[in-house]
């Protein structure tokens, strides 16, 4: 092979290598495969979170800052981001903006986010999402309702098959359940901009409130007396979801209209709330369908 050809060869593998490089990019921003985790030094393991206000949130992560950045709905009080990840966030000339940009190494983000925070160069200081009443949500045919469901990224997760599926809102409770943070946003990818979030003081008392609006609710449990896809009546659904780990509360199984079981036919009888969401979602929307 001639000293040209290795050059033209060089070239190629360059360039195809850098389109791979920005398939792979897209994707994880929006949430199709997973980011793999950076390596940092030793010596942040001693960082501590800082103090935030309570009106104060950090969102980081390139989609969900975007995503964060196009809600109308948010108030948004700085943008700290490298000179790179402005570029790849495509939002302007800073001098066009309506809120504060400072640009940053991505060592000053890490300082504040913590060693493993995936924040791809990009922070934004904002406040939370206005809170939601229930009322608001009576023209919805379906919600997911969140019974003391503590992991964030399985929050996040939730929030994605719930827009995806058109669900109104994510009910969870104001114990036992994330607040909004960056680790929820990230997890969710975007979603938490999308679809309300919202945190009652007590799930029982929020579930008849449903009723009276004149949703029927459905308690997913591996036991359930019948499965899911029978237990259907109306064209108003609310899905009800228990924790990781002990599932529905004693409380909410005596109050939801049934019990339900995802029907399994492998080894496997039980799921990953946030995998038994994402199925429970799509089986309450061909009924709805249905019922049209």
């Amino acid at each position: 092979m001639s000293k040209d050809d290795k050059e033209d060869k060089s070239t190629r593998d360059t360039h195809y290598a850098t389109l791979r490089r920005a398939v792979r990019d897209s994707k994880r921003e929006r949430g199709e495969i997973p980011t793999p985790p950076l390596k940092r030094p030793k010596s942040n393991k001693d960082w501590k979170p800082p103090q935030l206000q309570p009106e104060q949130v950090f969102l980081y992560g390139l989609h969900t800052v975007r995503a964060a950045l196009d809600n109308p709905e948010r108030k948004l009080i700085k943008l700290s981001v490298t000179q790179n990840a402005f570029a790849r966030l495509d939002i302007g000339e800073p001098e066009t903006l309506s809120f504060p940009i400072e640009f940053v190494s991505p060592q000053d983000i890490d300082r504040v986010l913590g060693p493993e925070a995936i924040h791809q160069g990009v922070m934004l200081e904002t406040r939370p999402l206005p809170m939601r009443r229930l009322e608001a949500l009576k023209a919805s045919p379906l919600l997911l309702v969140l019974d003391q469901v503590t992991d964030p990224h399985n929050v996040g997760a939730i929030m994605r098959s719930a827009v995806a599926f058109g669900a109104g809102a994510v009910i969870t409770t104001q114990r036992h359940s994330p607040t909004e943070s960056g680790v929820l946003a990230k997890s969710a990818s975007g979603a938490l901009e999308l679809i309300p979030y919202i945190q009652v003081t007590n799930l029982a008392d929020a579930i008849e409130e449903l009723h009276r609006l004149g949703f029927q609710t459905i308690g997913l449990d591996s036991e359930g007396p019948a499965p899911l896809e029978g237990t259907f009546a109306g064209g108003r659904i609310a899905l009800v979801l228990g924790s990781e780990g002990k599932g529905l509360r004693q409380k909410t199984r005596e109050t939801v209209n049934a019990l339900a079981r995802l029907d399994m036919p492998g080894a496997i009888k039980s799921l990953n709330v946030s995998n038994a969401a994402a199925i429970a979602l799509y089986a309450t929307q061909q009924h709805l369908a249905k019922a049209d």
